[in-house]
């Protein structure tokens, strides 16, 4: 799977990520520290990726854009230590990979996830 993660996700997520096979670029990698949600959920449609992300403001753009293309992890975790975002990671990962293959928000709180199919209504 190709990964986008934003600038809360922890680079460890993004190497453990990388050590299963993934592409994951990180926004801070590539110097982007400081881009724009917006354009940050474009670049993750033009590639192809899922954006990583504990910024609520991607689920409101989601819905607004109507998109398919990009599917979204969100963290909402009070422990956000990366050891924490690599536990749920992997669950949401063997669980609901098929779901963010095909366009959906997953959001991810400490006791549980949520899958929400893209387009919203679907």
């Amino acid at each position: 799977m190709r990964f986008l993660a934003d600038m809360g996700v922890s680079v460890r997520v993004v190497e453990w990520l990388r050590a299963r096979g993934h592409d994951v670029v990180h926004l801070r990698e590539e110097g982007l520290q400081r881009l724009q949600n917006g354009v940050i959920f474009e670049k993750a449609g033009t590639e192809g990726r899922i954006l990583l992300t504990f910024d609520l403001d991607f689920g409101e753009i989601l819905a607004l854009s109507g998109s398919r293309q990009v599917s979204v992890v969100l963290f909402r975790l009070r422990n956000a230590r990366a050891a924490r975002q690599i536990d749920h990671l992997e669950k949401v990962l063997a669980e609901s990979s098929r779901p963010l293959e095909e366009g959906a928000v997953v959001v991810v709180e400490e006791g549980r996830y949520r899958v929400r199919l893209l387009p919203p209504g679907r």
